[in-house]
């Protein structure tokens, strides 16, 4: 293959890939609006989200890899990993997220996912935690740089002012630790099947979990065109054209290089939320928010080159 050739498939995989980041910053915005602007409850709109992702994404799969689509049941082990994906990964993610954004306020979208843009420095501090690995100087680092942009973006550097309410601080938290689950969790089973098919188990198990609390045919709340359209899109641009672009990115380009795209996604929130919800946000917040992204980007350009210098 020529170098020519190399880069427009580099290209065309980066462009996928920002496709995909831009979508997921669109669809936290869309959450800010369907569960403020509409204010649509969490409980029923957690159900309807998983519900009709899930029957949708194993249509689509059913289509692609026709019978394989049961092939992750084949054992007890990949059942219990698909489950734990479920429940911990995509459910206990979904709603921490969701909340967070719906008690946030203006800032809500914003601060939400730059907090579950945590998710990479949570497994490095799971790592450290289960399999008693001493950090090196890049994880350090990392961690100092992490904890003071949170520090900044959640308290504008005042120890006595948070820019969101505490409970939207703590489910933002918590949609980091999750969102590390909803990576980790499934890369056993990932091994001997389809990502798009373990998306849709998942988020169907995901779905079961959020009707026994609130049924989807119950309860049904007002919605107006506008809720309809931002359900319909969160759908659309959170789970189900973007998981796909990704995974069609790799064809192209490096996976690391789409996990450094990836900081694209907070950015695009902000922007949004600053034109659409009239978000106001300053300096000190802006910077603790750059640090954030700094510190995930040091992380995983250092993974990138540390799996490099391993197969030389």
């Amino acid at each position: 293959m020529s170098s020519t050739k190399k880069m427009s498939n580099s290209a065309k995989g980066l462009l996928l890939a920002i496709f995909a980041s831009t979508s997921w910053g669109f669809s936290g915005t869309l959450q800010q609006f369907v569960s403020q602007e509409n204010n649509i409850p969490a409980g029923w709109f957690l159900s309807a989200r998983t519900t009709f992702t899930g029957i949708i994404l194993l249509a689509l799969c059913a289509i692609i890899y026709k019978g394989r689509i049961f092939d992750v049941f084949k054992s007890v082990k990949s059942i219990m990993w698909l489950v734990a994906y479920g429940l911990f990964g995509l459910a206990a993610n979904m709603g921490s997220f969701y909340i967070a954004i719906q008690q946030g306020g203006a800032n809500g979208a914003s601060t939400a996912t730059i907090l579950q843009y945590l998710a990479p420095l949570f497994i490095v501090v799971g790592a450290l935690l289960f399999k008693k690995e001493l950090p090196n100087k890049i994880d350090l680092l990392v961690f100092v740089i992490a904890l003071a942009g949170v520090f900044l973006s959640v308290t504008k550097g005042n120890l006595n002012e948070l820019s969101i309410p505490m409970i939207s601080l703590v489910m933002g938290i918590i949609s980091g630790v999750t969102a590390a689950c909803y990576v980790v969790l499934p890369k056993e089973i990932g091994k001997d099947n389809p990502p798009l098919i373990i998306l849709g188990w998942g988020t169907l198990i995901a779905s079961f979990t959020f009707n026994l609390n609130q049924p989807v045919w119950v309860g049904v709340p007002h919605l107006s065109t506008g809720g309809i359209l931002g359900i319909a899109g969160i759908i659309f641009f959170g789970t189900i054209i973007t998981f796909p672009t990704i995974i069609y990115a790799t064809r192209f380009t490096t996976s690391s290089a789409i996990s450094l795209i990836d900081a694209i996604q907070p950015v695009i929130t902000f922007i949004i939320s600053i034109f659409w919800f009239k978000a106001t946000l300053n300096i000190v917040e802006i910077s603790g928010a750059v640090l954030i992204i700094i510190a995930i980007y040091i992380l995983q350009y250092s993974e990138r080159h540390q799996k490099i210098d391993e197969l030389l």
